[in-house]
């Protein structure tokens, strides 16, 4: 034999090999995902307990329980606002028994503002299925009875109407710039560490408003007021509320949350668990769970992925940069 013909050879061999090889794990992927679970899925929330990410978790828990067998365990890996847990899920194996929440617009705006150890494009969602809709909220006491009086006084006091939200490149940061803008209004937003911080410094009077969500005030019913939510529609919990869109402001959105694999877990496994997630998202159990806590929920399976991301990546961005967030 040649020393070209022996080349040819084995050429051959290895493309017969690298055929054989990629079929197989297409084949055990498959399987895999028949499968699928077999045993216990680590549910991981870059936050820590408490807060709404890890709220819709524990209502899906018992009801991915119901629909599969196995046991969903909510773990905790806090830090840098979803930094770190984010920085860190392609690391781990991608097999589909570890998955990990993610939120928007944190994993867009977070990697402009600098490097916080994971770009947008690392994140492989699976499907998102809930937002918080953005909300202004006042005291009761407060002496906007409606958004109209606040509207009029932002216009009238340029700068002076001041805002708590939950820290920089945030969805009540994002909503605040948005707001501004298509008020032709100037406010001053104020970060706080956290959804509750903003909560008290309006609660406390630090601020005269507070850029808060639909949550607050299903948690706060007899202290505070809702003078309007960015949803399409009114909330069931909130029927005497009205939309931004009803007062002539396009605001639909807020804190978007879904579920995410590493980079390395098979196709069919990532189908079958968007299927699942849909399944749960589809149940009377969780539609009337999240009704009753002002969340709204939200179907965006796998498939659809990448044109949502797409099309909030180009928002966000925008925002961002008239925000003066991005580095």
């Amino acid at each position: 034999m040649t020393t070209r013909t022996r080349k040819r050879v084995i050429h051959a061999l290895s493309a017969a090999l690298a055929v054989w090889t990629i079929a197989g794990v297409g084949i055990a992927s498959a399987a895999d995902a028949a499968d699928y679970p077999s045993r216990p899925v680590h549910y991981v929330i870059p936050f820590g307990p408490g807060g709404e990410s890890d709220i819709t978790a524990r209502l899906q828990q018992p009801i991915f329980q119901k629909i599969t067998g196995q046991d969903m365990i909510v773990e905790y890996k806090p830090g840098g606002g979803g930094a770190v847990g984010w920085s860190q899920l392609n690391s781990s194996k991608g097999d589909g028994y570890t998955i990990m929440g993610t939120n928007l617009p944190h994993i867009i705006v977070k990697p402009l503002m600098g490097n916080v150890g994971f770009k947008t494009d690392d994140i492989t969602n699976v499907f998102m299925f809930q937002y918080t809709p953005d909300a202004i909220v006042v005291n009761k006491d407060s002496e906007f009875k409606t958004l109209d009086d606040l509207i009029a006084y932002a216009k009238e006091n340029p700068g002076r109407l001041t805002l708590s939200g939950s820290g920089s490149g945030t969805a009540n940061h994002m909503a605040n710039v948005r707001f501004n803008k298509m008020t032709g209004t100037t406010t001053t937003y104020i970060p706080f560490k956290g959804t509750g911080a903003a909560y008290t410094a309006m609660r406390g009077g630090q601020v005269k408003a507070e850029w808060g969500y639909s949550t607050v005030a299903a948690n706060h019913p007899d202290e505070v007021r809702l003078l309007a939510v960015a949803t399409d529609e009114r909330m069931p919990l909130f029927p005497d509320v009205p939309t931004f869109k009803e007062k002539g402001i396009d605001m639909v959105g807020g804190a978007y949350r879904g579920i995410a694999v590493p980079k390395s877990t098979p196709e069919p496994i990532r189908q079958k668990l968007s299927d699942l997630i849909g399944q749960v998202n589809a149940t009377d159990q969780f539609k009337q769970e999240m009704d009753d806590r002002g969340f709204v929920r939200l179907n965006v399976p796998y498939g659809e992925i990448d044109k949502f991301m797409t099309e909030k990546t180009e928002v966000y961005t925008e925002l961002a940069t008239e925000a003066g967030l991005i580095k």
